[in-house]
């Protein structure tokens, strides 16, 4: 299980340095809302700029079309800005 002394973006960083994962994947594993899990990933982003390690984004993609240049990467897109379809993929967060 996970410590029981971390925070919950600290879990969260640990897990993402060893396992990439979607937002809902980090809501169902950390009992959060999928919104939560974005807001610490941003804060995780905004953390990491000094050290070493990075926080990678595989952006969101459309399953309709593969249109994957969404503006904020960060995000949990309803539909595809191209055709408009609302079968998109979540983006895909990892910290090395």
């Amino acid at each position: 299980m996970h410590g029981e002394r971390e925070t919950t973006r600290q879990q969260i960083a640990a897990h993402l340095r060893t396992t990439p994962s979607q937002p809902g994947t980090l809501a169902t594993e950390f009992d959060i809302r999928s919104s939560d899990a974005l807001s610490h990933v941003e804060h995780l982003a905004r953390s990491l700029r000094p050290t070493d390690e990075q926080l990678l984004v595989a952006p969101p993609e459309c399953q309709a079309c593969g249109f994957d240049r969404f503006d904020d990467l960060i995000n949990l897109p309803s539909r595809c800005p191209q055709c408009k379809s609302e079968n998109v993929d979540e983006p895909v967060f990892t910290i090395e």
